[in-house]
């Protein structure tokens, strides 16, 4: 019977191929390491390294219920812990819907490896599924680097990404929390987390994640906001260096950000405060139409 070759990313491929995490024959048991056997799921046990806690329960469902007409496609990787016992490395979820499904046994590739490569495998195989947030794969990099003591050129060949890919991806978890979970909800986007990163202020950063939360912001919007950010601070900076040159807007304090932050939830339009250098300036509110105009008009009567 020919088996079909399972198909792994090259990250993923190379630690399991690593001769220091594989041997040959299982003696005893006559399973060949490296092979396809079928192993009962009561002598398996879940990995402790796994960085993933979340399963859907739906997608879990939708799995099992595929596992029950079709069987395990992709089979799941197991590392040997004594005589007939075994550990996950990677394929929790398989595992789990297969548990569902009502299988009593699963076919599993079995590896020999150390704790050391154990949570190399299930980090980088964490990595490589598509619905991870931004956010969990920043952690699973960050583990790579920390606890395996990898630098970032090592970690950029173990799942083939680019240096600056995995860069970016470790730039987010310098933003402040609050922006952090609106990546992990969705809320915010990778673009738009990119044009944040961007932003040395961590007042400016929330000022402007405030702004696409209340209003929507495209990326575009954001990296414009960004970028004027940059050019206002820059500008503030130059005149502390040359008195000859002029600030056309003055830096708003943390409580003028704030009170800008409530206006725009009152009025739900992205009301301003433009200040100048020698203290004056003034609140714009915009409005869309006669209509929003008189809305605005009636919550200022209120």
């Amino acid at each position: 019977m020919t088996v079909k070759k399972n198909v792994l990313g090259r990250g993923l491929s190379a630690l399991l191929e690593n001769a220091n995490t594989d041997i040959t024959q299982l003696e005893g048991e006559g399973k060949v390491v490296g092979a396809i056997a079928n192993i009962e799921i009561s002598k398996i046990e879940t990995n402790p390294f796994q960085p993933r806690t979340n399963f859907e329960e739906d997608a879990l469902n939708e799995l099992a219920a595929s596992i029950k007409e079709h069987g395990i496609i992709q089979p799941i990787t197991v590392r040997k812990l004594g005589y007939d016992r075994y550990q996950l490395i990677s394929g929790e979820r398989r595992f789990r819907a297969s548990q569902l499904a009502g299988l009593t046994s699963v076919p599993a590739y079995i590896r020999i490896a150390n704790d050391q490569s154990m949570l190399e495998m299930a980090l980088v195989e964490n990595i490589q599924r598509e619905e991870l947030d931004a956010i969990e794969v920043a952690i699973s990099y960050k583990r790579l680097i920390d606890e395996c003591s990898l630098t970032q050129e090592q970690l950029s060949h173990k799942v083939s990404k680019q240096r600056s890919t995995i860069t970016n991806y470790l730039r987010l978890l310098k933003l402040p929390v609050e922006i952090q979970l609106a990546i992990r909800n969705g809320d915010v986007t990778m673009g738009h987390a990119r044009a944040l990163i961007n932003i040395d202020n961590e007042d400016k950063q929330l000022d402007i994640y405030n702004q696409i939360v209340l209003n929507n912001l495209s990326v575009r919007e954001v990296e414009d906001l960004a970028r004027g950010v940059k050019t206002e601070m820059k500008t503030v900076d130059t005149k502390t260096k040359d008195s000859t040159n002029t600030v056309s807007k003055a830096t708003l304090s943390v409580e003028q950000n704030n009170f800008v932050t409530d206006l725009r939830a009152v009025f739900n339009t992205k009301v301003q405060i433009k200040k100048e250098p020698n203290g004056k300036g003034k609140i714009v509110i915009p409005f869309k139409s006669d209509s929003d105009l008189k809305r605005i008009l009636d919550l200022l009567d209120a």
